[in-house]
């Protein structure tokens, strides 16, 4: 889950990882103008940006209670054993779905614990401890065993036959991460609290990345530079739950229960 850094004395804004893969895949639905190239194949991207979180939604249903913060576990806190727990769920119901969307998402859990393939300096797999290191190791195997198999799947369907070569997949990649890290952007912390951020490594057509830049211009309003949407204007929303600390486990998880489902909004203009 994701728990928002509020300002000192207000509730927190607690999100599910599914609805903010959700959230993700409103920024992918309107992407594609300005020069940058609309999703391909479109279908199976927005289907795996959409669900790319799918493997955390064991922990989305029942949200184990961080006794340091009183609060749900955020996504960065979460212990070693339960985030290994989410790896492969969610390439398992991508490529339920399509092979091309199980290989774009079996990439996402691989890039998270290799430095998202050189595009971050934080390599995860370097720093798991010596007890769970066989097991995490074992699910990186066995992902990177998965994408063999779907690149050759891809390769044998009219829909994805197109788009399995390593640059072409490399892109598609790239865009997930995007979407996933503009999202986060939004989900760390309050809309009071956010100041201008940089996303690198953002494809505007395939071989050619650019650097876009996001910029608070007052009323949960941002400025986004250069602008890759195909509308003047993008409105998203976002699902969570506003909770306090509490002082267990059982009290958390009756809060989170009965608090009401609401939506935080977000305009994206052009600078």
């Amino acid at each position: 889950m994701f728990v928002q850094a509020a300002p000192q004395y207000e509730p927190n804004f607690v999100i599910k990882q599914i609805d903010h893969a959700r959230f993700s895949a409103s920024f992918a639905r309107a992407f594609g103008g300005n020069g940058f190239a609309p999703l391909t194949p479109n279908d199976p991207m927005l289907y795996v940006i959409a669900h790319h979180d799918e493997g955390w939604r064991f922990l989305d249903n029942q949200p184990p209670f961080d006794p340091k913060t009183g609060l749900p576990y955020h996504l960065t806190q979460t212990p070693l054993e339960l985030l290994l727990k989410t790896g492969a769920g969610s390439p398992d119901f991508n490529e339920d779905y399509h092979p091309y969307s199980g290989l774009i998402s079996s990439m996402h859990v691989t890039g998270l614990y290799n430095g998202r393939y050189g595009m971050s300096n934080f390599v995860f797999i370097d720093n798991i401890p010596a007890e769970l290191a066989d097991a995490a190791h074992a699910m990186l195997q066995h992902e990177w065993q998965r994408q063999i198999y779907l690149k050759s799947a891809c390769a044998e369907r009219p829909d994805s036959s197109h788009h399995v070569g390593e640059v072409q997949v490399m892109h598609n990649y790239k865009l997930l991460q995007f979407f996933d890290t503009l999202a986060i952007y939004f989900h760390l912390k309050q809309p009071s609290l956010l100041t201008e951020q940089i996303f690198s490594n953002v494809p505007r057509t395939v071989g050619n990345d650019v650097t876009v830049t996001v910029t608070p211009v007052g009323d949960n309003k941002f400025a986004v530079s250069p602008w890759p949407f195909t509308k003047e204007t993008v409105r998203v929303t976002c699902e969570g739950r506003y909770l306090t600390p509490s002082p267990d486990d059982a009290a958390m998880r009756a809060a989170f229960m009965a608090a009401p489902v609401l939506a935080q909004a977000y305009t994206l203009v052009q600078s």
